[in-house]
């Protein structure tokens, strides 16, 4: 016998409504949004690539992955700067910008050799500053045999 009640409809209206709304995948049951916006990379395991808790969103760990093929950006200055853009797309998706970072963690396989071109990058990205905090460490490997990898915390208050 078909429902034809008010919650049904109110249920499937729930439904498609969250079907049809943009990059959240879910959200738990406090109000964590993961995130997965258009032309992001795609997750290889059991990860996402960010999620909005309040006012704060957190990005994992990006690396130089240009989105569009799925492959390490050749050259280490542009996967550097390919890693921080992949960083801030997510960030951009929930209103942030690089300039509302509010900590960063950079993991590097050679402090010696990728410090210097994080540094670059950064003042790039960010300009002569204020730069947010950061932390970076030297690592034995990274996913991939990478080189870099950032991740953040964005301050974006809920419109």
């Amino acid at each position: 016998m078909p429902e034809t009640g008010a919650l049904p409809r109110a249920l499937a209206a729930a439904v498609l409504l969250a079907l049809a709304t943009g990059p959240a995948l879910a959200d738990s049951p406090n109000g964590v949004k993961t995130l997965s916006p258009e032309g992001a990379i795609k997750p290889t395991g059991t990860w996402n690539l960010g999620t909005r808790a309040g006012d704060f969103v957190f990005v994992a760990g990006m690396r130089g992955i240009d989105p569009a093929t799925n492959a390490l950006v050749q050259g280490d200055e542009a996967r550097v700067r390919q890693a921080f853009r992949n960083m801030e797309l997510i960030a951009k998706s929930e209103g942030a910008s690089l300039q509302d970072s509010v900590r960063l963690v950079v993991y590097v396989t050679d402090m010696f050799r990728y410090r210097p071109i994080v540094n670059k990058v950064q003042e790039e990205l960010w300009g002569k500053g204020p730069y947010p905090p950061r932390t970076i460490i030297e690592v034995d490997r990274l996913n991939q045999d990478d080189i870099v990898e950032v991740e953040g915390t964005f301050y974006a208050p809920r419109k």
